[in-house]
């Protein structure tokens, strides 16, 4: 029964917004975690209703009714989780820390249900027979060969090693983007000198400014973050500021402090092989791939190796051009080192073509004006 609370809930009404795009000036932070619980909680009666059902199974009251399961947990885990790869921050964090392993749990859960895998299969043999359309078909084949890829034929201690193996991997996953997302929020390079500034465009000055204002320091401050890291990179005439920026971005979580992800990249590498093995895989290479255009490790070096050959002389001649480009402002010693290749290649760009993305910035940001009066 849908209380109060979840009476003010977007999650728990139908969206009224133009081709029911998601609500998001309506939803709080508070909304998450109730709606994911009342979602497991529905998903989880659903599946108990399909394998409760009486009647043979069948196409529409097995495999359909599987796939129109969840519609509730769908709906908020892509909101959530989309936000927290695009803007995340620590009360999202904290709030995947306590419901990621629910959400693996009820996964597995669903996964390993034998009983269900039972009626699935039972639809899945007898599916030559059944008259399904070619789309009815591969929904059929996409849930029969979606439990097995889950560990639905796996047995004793092999199906709870892989109930381990996934809750540990889930929770590896989010320390590492947690991780990941410390690290980026705790590095500021903050100027104070202007002339550091020489070659950044007003706009990218403005943001440093205002994020050196948010955070009560004086001067300019650019972040990790794509929108004050890549125009920084671009644009800097300064090369050791540019090498400092860049530095600090490849070499997150590798520095010997709380958010090192090592050792969690080298358990995630592990577990991966395990469950692989545990499903009856050489390497996870050869499951991941099995369901994919390549299908096998094989093929994606055959392909790697064409595109090799067939680029490799063209990013030749980008590189010489650029390289020469920065030697005739730098002399001829000049080496161009990562650090260096947006910068030059953005002024080989310039010349080349007379493109600079700064001069469109006004034409995105009228379109923007024009499109939120719109709403």
């Amino acid at each position: 029964m849908t209380n109060i609370a979840n009476a003010q809930n977007p999650f728990f009404e139908k969206y009224t917004t133009p081709h029911g795009t998601v609500p998001f000036v309506k939803i709080k932070t508070e909304h998450y975690e109730p709606a994911i619980r009342e979602g497991i909680s529905r998903q989880a009666a659903e599946i108990d209703a399909i394998v409760n059902n009486p009647e043979t199974p069948t196409f529409a009251n097995t495999i359909l009714a599987y796939e129109q399961s969840g519609e509730l947990l769908d709906r908020v885990t892509t909101v959530f989780g989309n936000l927290r790869s695009a803007e995340t921050n620590d009360d999202l964090q904290q709030i995947a820390q306590e419901m990621m392993p629910l959400l693996s749990e009820h996964s597995n859960n669903i996964s390993l249900n034998e009983a269900l895998f039972e009626r699935i299969k039972a639809v899945y043999l007898q599916k030559d027979s059944l008259g399904l359309t070619p789309e009815q078909m591969k929904l059929l084949e996409n849930a029969y060969d979606g439990f097995i890829r889950r560990g639905a034929n796996l047995q004793g201690e092999a199906k709870e090693k892989y109930r381990e193996l996934t809750r540990d991997l889930s929770k590896l996953t989010l320390d590492f983007s947690e991780n990941n997302l410390k690290e980026t929020n705790n590095y500021q390079l903050a100027l104070t000198d202007q002339s550091q500034l020489d070659g950044l465009p007003e706009s990218a000055i403005e943001a440093a400014a205002e994020t050196a204002r948010e955070k009560g320091v004086n001067g300019w401050v650019f972040t990790l973050h794509a929108p004050s890291y890549i125009p920084f990179m671009t644009y800097a005439d300064n090369r050791d500021l540019r090498r400092e920026l860049y530095m600090a971005y490849n070499t997150k979580c590798t520095h010997n402090n709380e958010y090192n992800n090592l050792e969690i990249v080298k358990r995630i590498v592990n577990i991966h092989i395990e469950i692989a093995q545990l499903l009856g895989y050489d390497n996870y290479a050869e499951y991941t791939l099995k369901k994919r255009m390549a299908e096998t490790s094989d093929a994606v070096y055959t392909l790697l190796n064409q595109l090799l050959d067939a680029y490799t002389p063209t990013a030749r001649k980008e590189y010489e051009a650029v390289q020469e480009l920065a030697r005739k402002e730098q002399g001829d010693d000049f080496e161009i080192m990562p650090w260096d290749w947006s910068y030059y290649s953005n002024k080989l760009k310039d010349q080349q073509f007379n493109i600079n993305e700064e001069m469109l910035r006004p034409y995105f940001e009228l379109n923007k004006v024009k499109a939120g009066s719109s709403d």
